[in-house]
């Protein structure tokens, strides 16, 4: 089941997008908006996993939305106007379709998730990262640790580079493979094979100290000690 959130500030457009999702037994719509900043909320509190997004709306285009929404929600633009299609591929969007849009032609859009997240898997242990406009692959072995910051997560490597990614730890949380990747803090995720010990309430990576939670706590010790 992906959840899905449409924003057009036309509302027929808006119907029409819904009564295609209301057809998809694995489409579940979270809610719909005539206006980006009002889906805001709601992007920061639920894992979206796509988003039909207009592009031409007043107050905020969606392509300037694009860039500030979590990288782990797709986006399948929503437009009238051809010549934004380009920009809206250099932003990494998962289709582009013009209006008016067919239920054949949604159909295809929303066929490439499921295409995509097969090629997602982390076949062969990695994570591409999406922070601002660049794209980064990595291999999972090398993150050592994860740190929320705000709306951003930190992304720590074991050569010491940091990658900052415009998204919340409790959505990237559920697109990490838990055998690798364990949550011990509201603001952090640490990689269990570079845990080398714990001390007190502290975990340590190497010579890095990372804090556990109370409510982590024994979790930690019986998963990884």
């Amino acid at each position: 089941m992906y959840k899905c959130i449409v924003i057009d500030d036309e509302e027929l457009a808006r119907a029409l997008l819904i009564s295609y999702i209301d057809k998809l037994d694995y489409l579940e719509l979270v809610a719909d908006f005539e206006n980006p900043v009002e889906a805001i909320s709601t992007i920061k509190s639920e894992a979206i996993d796509l988003l039909f997004l207009d592009i031409q709306m007043p107050n905020l285009k969606g392509t300037d939305f694009a860039k500030i929404i979590p990288s782990s929600t797709k986006i399948i633009f929503t437009t009238a106007y051809s010549e934004y299609a380009l920009q809206g591929y250099e932003l990494n969007a998962l289709d582009y379709l013009l209006k008016p849009i067919t239920f054949e032609r949604f159909l295809q859009a929303v066929n490439k998730l499921e295409t995509k997240n097969a090629i997602a898997k982390p076949a062969n242990d990695t994570i591409t990262i999406k922070s601002g406009y660049d794209l980064h692959k990595i291999q999972l072995k090398n993150i050592t640790h994860i740190e929320s910051d705000s709306e951003y997560v930190n992304f720590y490597m074991v050569d010491g580079k940091k990658i900052m990614s415009h998204q919340t730890l409790k959505s990237l949380e559920k697109s990490l493979d838990p055998n690798l990747f364990m949550r011990v803090h509201r603001s952090f995720i640490v990689n269990k094979t570079k845990v080398t010990s714990l001390k007190g309430r502290d975990l340590l990576l190497s010579t890095l100290n990372i804090p556990v939670s109370d409510s982590y706590y024994e979790k930690v010790k019986q998963q990884l000690f």
